[in-house]
């Protein structure tokens, strides 16, 4: 059975740079249309190709809808005047796209010059001429068998070449694709396939998830009649995502800073040293004295961005902004740190941390005073810097977020009067206190006479009011993690072949989600067992029992793996996989064995290396793997071999196909939730899903001394102390109890 995955950016965007080989050419230099002429003759060694096609083979880069960097693509030059060839999946959709050539230079595109969504192909340009094209073949000239060539990074392995073979042409989704029998990976996508005379005949889009030696390419005709009908746009209108007004901004420094909601928001560093990037406002300030103001919130303390002013539009300003917690005021008189000045730096009460702050500024002549929240951080006199233009700064790996940027000779305060708060505490206290919500005609009058402050002040005493909610609702999830937990630990407190395995497993999707009713979806398995039931013969023996079984799940219903979103926590949730129909090997393997269960069929669950299966007996017997994941697919010992050899080099023994039992199922869809949280640094869901996975295996003694770590982390320290305790009650062989001591007098020491 064939089985696919998604366009590569589908299944996780590409890992590094595409390039081109590292194999040097030999010392005659002739032009690649020379190149190929000769090599139609005489077929050209692989070494002597890549030096031939290199210069041609480009890497892409493209920005995310959050601003993060998506990745990297490969492209391939089709036109001397900066056309490239890639696949639309690698330039994403409305997104500023940067193209690096084989000499490293880097070129920002100027036009998507045409585009087939269908057949994900791109074809994009850049402002750069006398660029060295690769030969595109005829149509139908390439063979079954024939042995090609693409160059990539797959799997950042930068500048592989990888040979294989044409295994055959293939209609994928109604769309004409060469089969390729050669590994393909990530970083991959977008290259082209090469025959040994160097003529291009596809681009790589596709690979196969049965196998990282197999792969699809669209066709190169898709791609002539692609460029005989092209679509361009020109990146001003491509750029629809976030694009800033260039009659109010000019950013600088290489980074794109983007707009949308009201909000300003920056990320990837900036090209000058230490990652600093600019973004000047078109206005101009008011001469001799005027106030400049920001809100400002940093994705980490430890970043830094803020105000700037007196900037010359290249490395001259001053910068007023927080970082580290602190206030720090700077005069950045060139491009590096020698020559940059603090000319002070302080930490303020006023200053929320993790909050949104409000940063101004007041330029008098020489004298410079730095506000935050509108309470005075210093003041400070410095004329070194002529005038210039203000606007916002950031630094380092900053991630950053600005609103409510003004410019003025004096600026309102943002800030309400103690007076005025204690007022609006007064007037809204009836809203807190009583059980429904209080709006009354004479209050809403009374609080809009207060003055154009009120709304602020209204503001400021809701944000102290989200804390307290903060606060409770952290309590409240607390609680429910224990009941959750609670109740996962009465349905393991059984002899495990006890375990209602699949009540279990929605408990676990409890963990993240206080709505999961249990019993709905309990429900709703036993509503679709019967649904099969009621088309059962009533002689049905068990083959016909899951022949049945896999027909309504899987060709009626639609139950199938998830390909392109495969680390998505829903797929570890069995009633999502219930309601989306979609899953993982684990929690589809779950959901299964509960149907086949209630058709009163015995299958059991089989951790295999890398993808669980399960098991059962046919009549002689004999046992009998499935692959659920693939639709229910029969897998013989034979297959399984296949598998295992072809995946880890190993040799199949019984190990690999003994039979899990249900905590061990149970710890297992915990731990890929864990790992996904780990990946994610959620330290807090790691430490739910460590509590999980010690209430089913308490003895896992590696999850315990990692819930210790978590705990201790997050301020559990009762958690912390109680899992050291535990282990040096238990003294596990492959644990340093001096360690352990010495973690739990350093958490006395600090209560």
């Amino acid at each position: 059975m064939l089985r696919l995955r998604l366009p590569l950016m589908w299944v996780g965007c590409w890992l590094g740079t595409v390039a081109w080989a590292v194999l040097a050419s030999g010392p005659d230099v002739v032009s690649k249309e020379e190149a190929v002429a000769v090599a139609a003759v005489e077929t050209t060694s692989i070494e002597e190709l890549v030096s031939i096609v290199r210069d041609s083979i480009v890497t892409i880069r493209h920005t995310g809808r959050d601003g993060d960097d998506q990745g990297l693509g490969t492209g391939f030059v089709i036109d001397a005047e900066g056309l490239i060839a890639t696949n639309m999946h690698v330039i994403g959709e409305g997104r500023p796209i940067r193209v690096q050539l084989a000499d490293g230079s880097q070129h920002d595109v100027i036009e998507v010059h045409a585009s087939d969504r269908a057949g994900d192909l791109a074809v994009i340009r850049i402002a750069k001429g006398g660029l060295d094209p690769l030969h595109l073949a005829e149509p139908e000239s390439l063979a079954d068998g024939q042995e090609v060539v693409t160059i990539g990074n797959p799997l950042g392995f930068e500048r592989s070449v990888v040979t294989g073979r044409v295994s055959g042409q293939r209609e994928i989704d109604g769309i004409e694709m060469i089969q390729l029998a050669m590994p393909v990976e990530r970083g991959n996508s977008g290259g082209p396939v090469l025959d040994r005379q160097g003529r291009v005949h596809g681009v790589v889009t596709l690979k196969s998830q049965v196998t990282p030696n197999l792969g699809f390419a669209v066709r190169v005709d898709r791609l002539r009649t692609l460029l005989e009908q092209p679509n361009p746009v020109l990146m001003d209108r491509w750029l629809t995502i976030g694009a800033l007004d260039p009659a109010e901004w000019t950013p600088l420094g290489g980074v794109r800073w983007r707009q949308r909601a009201g909000r300003i928001s920056v990320t990837a560093p900036g090209k000058g040293f230490g990652g600093r990037s600019l973004c000047l406002a078109v206005a101009e300030p008011p001469e001799n004295v005027y106030e400049v103001a920001v809100w400002v919130k940093l994705g980490d303390e430890a970043g830094a961005a803020g105000l700037a002013f007196e900037s010359d539009g290249m490395d001259r300003h001053y910068g007023f902004y927080p970082s580290g917690g602190r206030l720090r005021l700077t005069r950045f008189s060139g491009p590096d740190v020698l020559s940059w000045e603090v000319l002070n730096e302080q930490a303020s009460a006023a200053y929320r941390v993790g909050g949104w702050n409000h940063l101004r500024v007041r330029r008098e002549g020489d004298r410079i005073v730095c506000f935050v929240n509108d309470e005075p951080v210093f003041e400070t006199s410095d004329a070194q810097l002529p005038a210039g233009r203000v606007g916002l700064v950031k630094f380092r790996d900053t991630e950053a977020e600005f609103r409510g940027f003004a410019l003025g000779r004096e600026l309102p305060r943002v800030t309400p009067s103690t007076e005025l708060q204690a007022q609006v505490v007064e007037l809204t206290k009836d809203i807190a206190a009583g059980p429904v919500l209080q709006l009354s005609p004479g209050m809403i009058g009374e609080l809009a006479g207060t003055g154009a402050d009120v709304v602020m002040a209204v503001e400021q005493r809701a944000h102290e009011l989200e804390r307290e909610a903060e606060a409770l609702r952290a309590v409240a999830a607390a609680v429910h993690e224990q009941q959750t937990l609670d109740a996962l630990a009465e349905v393991v407190a059984v002899p495990d072949a006890e375990i209602d395995l699949f009540r279990a497993a929605l408990l676990i999707a409890r963990l993240d989600n206080a709505e999961v009713d249990v019993e709905a979806s309990c429900a709703t398995a036993k509503r679709l067992a019967a649904t099969v039931a009621e088309r059962l013969p009533v002689d049905a023996d068990h083959a016909a029992r899951l022949a049945m079984l896999d027909t309504v799940l899987f060709q009626e219903l639609g139950f199938h793996g998830s390909r392109g979103d495969f680390y998505n926590r829903s797929n570890s949730y069995v009633n999502e996989v219930l309601d989306d129909r979609e899953g993982i090997p684990i929690t589809l393997a779950v959901v299964y064995m509960e149907l086949a269960r209630a058709l009163g069929v015995e299958v059991e669950g089989v951790s295999f290396p890398g993808h669980f299966i399960v098991t059962t007996t046919d009549s002689n017997g004999e046992p009998v793997w499935i692959d659920v994941f693939e639709a229910g697919t029969r897998l013989t010992r034979d297959d399984l071999a296949a598998r295992l050899r072809e995946q880890s080099g190993m040799e199949l023994s019984e190990r690999h196909l003994a039979v899990a039992s249900a905590r061990q199922i149970l710890a297992r869809m915990l731990g890929n939730l864990e790992g996904i949280a780990s990946r994610e640094q959620d330290a807090p869901a790691m430490l739910r899903y460590l509590s999980g996975i010690l209430t089913v295996t308490p003895g896992a003694t590696r999850d315990r001394v990692l819930r210790m770590v978590t705990a201790e982390r997050l301020g559990r320290r009762e958690m912390a102390l109680a899992d050291a305790e535990w282990l040096l009650d238990e003294a596990p062989e492959d644990i340093d109890l001096g360690q352990v001591r010495s973690f739990i007098d350093r958490i006395e020491e600090e209560r």
